[in-house]
């Protein structure tokens, strides 16, 4: 979890804990730097700490409120390792929809209007807190699916199995447009083809899971790194602050600091915050030369036709030609292209050489380039770097 400035800041190499006693005076805790830091208390306490539009991102995991009614046993009966703690029971779902409310409304209070917010549930309360977060005015831009690889199977065999999760991504309000969100890094990873809301991973197993010394796990439901990665890198940039009000054994902390994010974490349990701590301690951030985004195309400076001719990477008189040389234009002086005595630019003549009502004329036109043909992108590409030098 995560928050204060927005920018690059440096990850402090110790972890703070930070408790939420009423004692501390309101002034004295804002002096304080928040920054990669576990407050140790109740969540909705310790998020009444921090300041207004202070975080970049947030990522709740809160209790499932899971009901389970006595122990839970296998065929065999051996009993399951399910979830008992004390923490995911609650006297009814009225008292977990105020629960779920009230920290709602702090993290939305201490987003910053381009922040957005990952919320994850089971069916047992994942509708629960989309309901509240769409009354409290959360826009709701998707729902993912985590699809676990090793589900734990339905041992009563009265159920399907069990094999997903359910995350809930929404920014502060609809009027909210501002939000990160790497597109185009997440399409061209996925083999240039848009990213799904389906995703696919494992449970946190092997030498992932952290243990206690009776080899017992540390956390019931500790969640993989590599949830946690895809969630980061998809709508946060380095220096950002992450957010995360149940921060348990500080997979979040973990994975931000690896990515060069940083954290805030509210934790009550000192066993779970002391495995946080000893967890992040030993993570390397890996170097900005991985993590940086490049620009997204909706966001780069306009470039016209005419510039590139106007700085001479394309030529009046040069023939253009679609890919496979089927269709071709001349580029005049003014910037247009003419094709068998129509003018016009060069999105319109694309479109009407191949009888079509639109073309993106960057794409789809090439020039002959030492014998190889490049579309004519290249070259405002190439524009772009020069202006940028």
């Amino acid at each position: 979890m995560s928050v204060a400035r927005h920018g690059s800041l440096e990850l402090k190499p110790r972890i703070k804990v930070l408790r939420t006693e009423a004692s501390v005076s309101q002034s004295a805790v804002l002096s304080k730097p928040f920054i990669n830091t576990i407050l140790n208390g109740d969540c909705v306490k310790a998020l009444k700490r921090l300041p207004d539009a202070s975080v970049d991102m947030v990522f709740a995991d809160p209790p499932y409120n899971l009901q389970l009614d006595g122990a839970l046993s296998r065929p065999d009966q051996s009993i399951v390792d399910a979830v008992d703690d004390e923490w995911d029971k609650f006297e009814s779902f009225a008292t977990y929809d105020t629960f779920t409310r009230a920290w709602l409304k702090e993290c939305r209070r201490v987003m910053k209007p381009s922040a957005t917010i990952w919320v994850i549930g089971s069916y047992h309360n994942i509708f629960r807190v989309g309901s509240a977060m769409q009354d409290m005015g959360f826009w709701l831009l998707n729902d993912i699916i985590w699809r676990k690889a090793n589900p734990m199977p339905n041992f009563r065999g009265r159920r399907f199995t069990n094999a997903h999760e359910t995350l809930i991504w929404a920014t502060r309000a609809e009027s909210e447009r501002k939000y990160t969100f790497h597109y185009e890094t997440l399409k061209a990873g996925n083999e240039d083809t848009q990213a799904r809301s389906d995703w696919y991973f494992p449970l946190c197993t092997g030498a992932e899971r952290l243990k206690g010394e009776d080899g017992a796990k540390a956390h019931p439901t500790q969640k993989p790194e590599n949830l946690l990665a895809k969630i980061i890198l998809s709508a946060s940039n380095p220096g950002d602050v992450i957010l995360d009000p149940f921060f348990g054994t500080g997979t979040t902390g973990a994975v931000a600091k690896r990515l060069n994010r940083n954290f805030i974490g509210c934790e009550r349990d000192e066993g779970y915050i002391a495995h946080a701590k000893a967890r992040i301690a030993k993570i390397e951030p890996l170097g900005q030369e991985l993590l940086s985004q490049p620009t997204p195309k909706r966001e780069e400076p306009r470039i016209a036709f005419t510039s590139v001719l106007d700085a001479g990477f394309i030529q009046a008189g040069n023939v253009l030609s679609d890919s496979k040389k089927r269709y071709f234009a001349t580029v005049r002086p003014d910037g247009t292209l003419i094709s068998k005595g129509i003018v016009g630019s060069i999105h319109k003549i694309g479109a009407l050489v191949q009888g079509l009502p639109a073309c993106n004329g960057w794409t789809f036109w090439h020039m002959d380039v030492g014998g190889k043909l490049e579309m004519i992108d290249t070259a405002r590409a190439e524009l772009r770097k020069s202006m940028a030098a």
